[in-house]
């Protein structure tokens, strides 16, 4: 009897652990790279409220987090934003002073600090965007009207960087 309930405590605690390191690993404070001025992650709006930040007014000064759905693969000197139901925010780079990695960012978070806009992008800007993300000309010459969207000029930029790896524990391979 002494043996079983020795086995169902042994039998509890083991099947509490792995609960245990998640909690270990989620409490892991992401880390970030940056890109132009030097900006903080704390106060970040998340940008899939741009329409009612924006709701009346024509620009706004901000800092906002969202996930990077693409980059430029020409330069690295615009990425897109996902702004909620199926559309996306440009964002370029004020005074076309920095960019960012061309391949590698896509799903990854970003808190950028700038001036969000709401424009009307002519047909030739949008072929000249379609052109750096690598579209074919056929795709590029189905482009035959001006898209009125978000823009975001950033005067600086966090990008995710991978998670920090954990120090293994002492005593473990």
């Amino acid at each position: 009897m002494k043996n079983i309930r020795i086995a169902a405590i042994l039998a509890l605690v083991i099947s509490c652990e792995p609960a245990q390191k998640k909690a270990e690993i989620s409490s892991i404070e992401p880390t970030y790279v940056s890109y132009g001025e030097v900006i903080t992650p704390t106060s970040a709006l998340d940008v899939l409220t741009i329409g009612t930040l924006m709701a009346d007014k024509d620009s706004l000064e901000v800092k906002l987090s969202g996930e990077i759905e693409k980059t430029c693969k020409m330069k690295g000197c615009w990425m897109t934003v996902k702004t909620g139901d199926n559309s996306t925010m440009r964002v370029t780079f004020a005074n076309y002073g920095f960019f960012v990695p061309k391949e590698g960012m896509e799903g990854k978070t970003t808190i950028m600090e700038g001036k969000v806009s709401k424009i009307v992008n002519s047909v030739e800007t949008l072929r000249h965007y379609a052109q750096d993300e690598g579209k074919t000309a056929e795709e590029i010459a189905a482009i035959t009207e001006p898209v009125e969207e978000y823009t975001f000029v950033a005067t600086g930029v966090l990008i995710e960087d991978e998670a920090p790896k954990e120090e293994p524990k002492e005593g473990s391979k």
